[in-house]
């Protein structure tokens, strides 16, 4: 669904408004980074960046951070087979959420590159709670208006790259899984940010599912990081609209 049809405001001036509106209440909005081993890998990010010569720019956290895994539990055979031909750069961290990405972003990770397109879903490790158990880390809502704030800033600093922003997958064996619901609503939500040309959503959860909703060990072992064959679907799933992007 295209916002400017329901609105009539550009989708970037959107993504302003919502981000602006939070004042910064919104944790998930305000830049944040972590540990030091966290800011090396960040640093590694920047170094790749300065080098130039990315032409798809994966951004996420574990899930994508695992295209580079090796074994069973990742994706790098079919990265190598289908995305670093085309140039592409993983900068995907395991646990970051969105205010992390955003400090990334903020940070150095976009300088020096000029990619044709950029990969990202981010947002699963915003739902459920922090390590204590009781604490929520952030509602669906201040999600979605974290991940405008990354589509800010990624279209502010490189407008000549297309967007393709995924659905953030499913989680949890069941369909009625607490966290699986959140992501829902997330991607309810997220899936208003695109405008079809510049930011193109898509939604691929369905092809990692069953036919009853639930979510196999095969495609996903912890129910949350695809393995090998999970990362297959979700290749080829992307596959074409991917391409079309880089015409």
């Amino acid at each position: 669904m295209k916002l400017t049809r329901r609105t009539g405001l550009p989708v970037l001036a959107l993504l302003l408004a919502l981000v602006a509106s939070s004042a910064f209440a919104n944790t998930a909005i305000k830049p944040e980074p972590r540990d030091p081993n966290w800011v090396k890998r960040h640093e590694g990010f920047v170094a790749i960046a300065k080098q130039g010569g990315v032409n798809v720019l994966f951004v996420g956290d574990s899930i994508t951070d695992a295209w580079r895994r090796a074994d069973e539990k990742g994706g790098k055979k079919v990265w190598d087979a289908h995305f670093a031909p085309l140039g592409a750069a993983n900068f995907g961290i395991s646990g970051d959420r969105t205010q992390h990405v955003l400090w990334r972003l903020e940070n150095g990770e976009l300088d020096g590159i000029k990619p044709k397109a950029v990969v990202m879903m981010i947002g699963t490790n915003n739902t459920g709670f922090e390590r204590d158990g009781t604490t929520p880390r952030n509602t669906p809502a201040e999600t979605v208006e974290g991940v405008a704030a990354i589509l800010k800033k990624l279209r502010t600093s490189q407008p000549q790259a297309k967007i393709l922003l995924l659905a953030v997958f499913p989680r949890g064996e069941s369909p009625n899984h607490p966290q699986r619901l959140q992501v829902n609503e997330i991607n309810a939500g997220i899936a208003k940010l695109a405008d079809g040309k510049s930011i193109r959503f898509l939604d691929i959860g369905q092809k990692f599912l069953a036919a009853d909703g639930t979510l196999p060990k095969e495609i996903m072992p912890d129910f949350l990081h695809p393995g090998e064959k999970g990362y297959e679907i979700w290749a080829a799933a992307i596959k074409e609209p991917l391409a079309a992007m880089l015409k």
